[in-house]
This record gives structure tokens, C-alpha cells and sequence, in this order.
């Protein structure tokens, strides 16, 4: 079988339902009304655990003891970052990616027997696919709003999925970013698992893109630096996000982005061959079934950011195999709006030369950061969260949900009593 046939069935895997279950916005534009459905997730950190009693105000960082984390703060955990230095990763004082979120006892113990659904009111679906569905929930302990991933066992195993869902779950258990949804606390019952995420009411940037048709460079640029940070983090931990897409980023109440969706990232000390992820987002080295690290994370920054000023991305076609083939022969036309120092970055992102492709060079990120269409940007107080986004969602309260679509409510058989033949492969939920 000649390679792009080979390389278009490989393509056409179960992985790619992993991220229906979350779909906020099932919407599509023309070009990629069909890869849009495979897609998706949520959401922004309440302040306390959802099994945190409304009494029980305080929880004291294990790290710090200065630090305090009350269940009647009016915004998400404390955004004052510690420095972090693993990996042999060493951050330029100029360039200040390498931070994580304190993690407090609220934080850190995301895994409690005490938590299971009647923890929660189910308010309403925000999202749906082929593994079930995301629902916005409130907490009956401190009435705050989060987001509750349920995704079916049996559909899981199927799919030959149990390996990416617990991955997903290790990683969002190990991280902590400003701009990285957090993941709060998991359980199952016989049927479901079910994993408690931040809600980000703001929706998905897609949803937003898809309106404004594109974005200017100046609001490109504030979510691409962001983004950029998050994934410098995610690096620096040696994980390898693999899904970088429009509709895995989610816009907080205040407008910052939250990475969201890790059913494809994996850790990855060295290099990996898995083919999975987006496929007009996929860099060449993965179509070509080559061994690939974390390069392939900056080439799709560099599909990301073009997308967000053109309003489509840079390699498009309704054959897949014909979109492959665009993608390896990396050929992007760019309009003519496109400044030329954006111009010169993307082709510096949307290289198959790995030795050339910014992020994969001797100074990593550095390079990425310091281009000149970055210089605009304080990333010192961008890491902070003390820049001011360019757009703030418009929302009526904590749980309003008007940006995301409206599902048909289905009666779910959550919380069954039954024999479980699948709990054997899910011990650590």
C-alpha cells in the first residue's frame, strides 16, 4: 500500500472521538465543517475544591504558609507564581514562562472519597460527543460553578481509549498554569467517569473567530503569547500538548486563554511516533510517521496563529489525503494583509526543517518570544496576568452559560448500582 494511503488510514483513528465528548460549540465554518465535530472541551478555577464546605474558609499551601486559598475569594486561586526550574529548563530573566499556580491543600488534594455527584446540581449541558457529555454544575458545599466531563466506560474501552484518558488525568493532576484549565477532583460510578474541571464561561476562542471571521494582529498576538507560555510550561515538564486547536482554547471570564482538553498530550522525555490530533493542525513529521517531540507543538502555534489572522488555516482540503500532501510540501500562501514580521515568524513555525524551526533550536521558546512580532508584549506581566485582555466575554453572573451552544437534555444513566465489568481499568479514578 503506497505511504499517503498507508498514513490516511492510520489517520482515520478512534482518537479522534476522544474530543467530541467536550465539543462546546458544534458550529462549523465551510472549510472545516466535518474535522470540527471531532473536537473540543472546558474550562476556569473556582476558588476552593468542590467539596470544600462553604465554613471551611481557609486552606494553607503546603508549599507556603503565606499563601491562602478562602472559599469567599470573588476570583480564581492566587496568580502569584513560583519559579520553576526541572528539566534542565532554564528561564531567561527576560523571558519568565517557566511559572506555576501555587499549589494549595485545596489544589493538590483533587482526589477525595468524599466527592461523587450528589456533590453537585447538574444545570445544563455545554457540550456533547460520542464518549457523553460535558455539564455545567454547581457545587451543593460552596455553591460555585464548574464544569463535569462524564465519559462512558463501555465507549472508552471500545475505542481503545483507557490508555489517553488516564494520561489526561495524570497530566492535569501533575500541572498548574495561569493559563491551563484545572482539573479538581475525578470519580466513577459503574458506568461513568467523571472528571471536574474549572468552568470557563467565556466559550471557546473558535466561537469567537468563527464571528469576528478573523482576528487583528493585535488580538492574535495577545492570545498566541499566552498560549506560547502555557506551552513553554507544558515543555519545561516535558509533555507534549499534540492538540492545539481554536476550540480547545477557552476564554475566561476576564478574557485570558485556558489551554483545555489533554485526552491527546503525553509525557514525553524524548520523542514519540503516536499518530494523533487535528488533521490540518498535524505537523509533517507526524503524517510521516517520524519520530517527533515537542517541534510539533510550535508548528501548530504557527497553524494557530495563522488561522487567527486569516480565519482559516494555512493547509486546507476536503480530501484528506490531498490535505496531507499540502502539509509535507509546506507551501503556505499568505494574504496580503499579514504584516511582514508575522510573515517571517510563521516561516520560521511552518518549516519541515526541524534544525531551522523555531522551538526546536538551541534556545527553545526564546526564540519564539523574542521574534519581533512579539515586541509588544510584556510577557513579565502577561505571566502575571496583569496585562488587560483585548476582549472580555460578556457575561451576566458566575454561571451564566450563554456562550456556549444549547443541547437537547437527555435523562443519563448517571449514578447506577450495578456490576461494573470495566472498573479493573480505571482503579486510579
Amino acid at each position: 500500500m503506497p505511504l499517503m494511503q498507508r498514513l490516511l488510514a492510520k489517520a482515520k483513528n478512534p482518537m479522534a472521538s476522544l474530543h467530541k465528548q467536550a465539543k462546546n460549540s458544534m458550529g462549523n465554518s465551510s472549510l472545516r465543517d466535518q474535522q470540527q465535530q471531532q473536537r473540543g472541551e472546558q474550562q476556569q478555577p473556582p476558588l476552593s475544591p468542590p467539596y470544600a464546605l462553604l465554613n471551611e474558609d481557609i486552606w494553607k499551601n503546603d508549599n507556603n504558609g503565606s499563601e491562602q486559598l478562602t472559599s469567599d475569594l470573588p476570583h480564581s486561586p492566587p496568580h502569584s507564581p513560583t519559579r520553576l526550574q526541572e528539566s534542565g529548563f532554564e528561564p531567561s530573566t527576560h523571558a519568565p514562562i517557566l511559572v506555576e499556580e501555587p499549589k494549595t491543600q485545596a489544589t493538590t488534594a483533587k482526589t477525595t472519597p468524599t466527592i461523587s455527584l450528589h456533590t453537585f446540581r447538574l444545570l445544563r449541558t455545554i457540550g456533547t460527543g460520542s464518549f457523553g457529555r460535558v455539564h455545567l454544575a454547581q457545587s451543593k458545599c460552596n455553591d460555585r460553578f464548574y464544569a463535569i466531563k462524564v465519559m462512558k466506560k463501555s465507549e472508552i474501552v471500545r475505542m481503545k481509549q483507557i490508555e489517553h484518558t488516564r494520561n489526561e488525568r495524570a497530566i492535569l493532576l501533575s500541572i498548574r498554569h495561569p493559563f491551563i484549565v484545572n482539573m479538581w477532583a475525578t470519580f466513577q460510578d459503574c458506568a461513568m467517569l467523571f472528571m471536574v474541571m474549572d468552568y470557563v464561561p467565556g466559550g471557546e476562542l473558535f466561537t469567537l473567530l468563527r464571528k469576528n471571521k478573523r482576528f487583528s494582529e493585535d488580538l492574535g498576538r495577545f492570545y498566541a503569547a499566552e498560549v506560547l507560555l502555557a506551552l513553554a510550561y507544558l515543555h519545561s515538564k516535558d509533555i507534549v500538548y499534540r492538540d492545539l486547536k481554536p476550540e480547545n482554547l477557552l476564554l475566561d471570564a476576564e478574557g485570558h486563554i485556558k489551554i483545555a482538553d489533554f485526552g491527546f498530550a503525553k509525557h514525553v522525555p524524548d520523542v514519540t511516533w503516536t499518530l494523533c490530533g487535528t488533521p490540518d493542525y498535524l505537523a509533517p513529521e507526524i503524517i510521516q510517521s517520524k519520530a517527533y517531540g515537542k517541534a510539533a507543538d510550535y508548528w501548530s502555534l504557527g497553524v494557530l496563529i495563522y488561522e487567527m489572522l486569516a480565519g482559516y488555516p494555512p493547509f486546507y482540503d476536503d480530501s484528506q489525503f490531498k490535505l496531507y500532501e499540502k502539509i509535507i510540501t509546506c507551501r503556505p500562501n499568505f494574504p496580503a494583509h499579514f504584516s511582514a514580521t508575522v510573515v517571517d515568524l510563521l516561516k520560521h513555525l511552518l518549516t519541515t526543517d526541524l534544525s531551522s524551526r523555531f522551538g526546536n533550536l538551541k534556545a527553545g521558546y526564546r526564540d519564539v518570544i523574542e521574534h519581533a512580532w512579539f515586541n509588544e508584549i510584556d510577557f513579565e506581566k502577561l505571566t502575571h496576568r496583569n496585562v488587560k485582555p483585548p476582549f472580555v466575554p460578556k457575561l451576566k453572573g458566575d454561571g451564566d452559560a450563554s456562550n456556549f451552544d444549547k443541547y437537547d437534555e437527555e435523562k443519563m444513566p448517571y449514578g447506577l448500582q450495578q456490576a461494573d465489568p470495566y472498573r479493573k481499568y480505571f482503579a486510579d479514578f
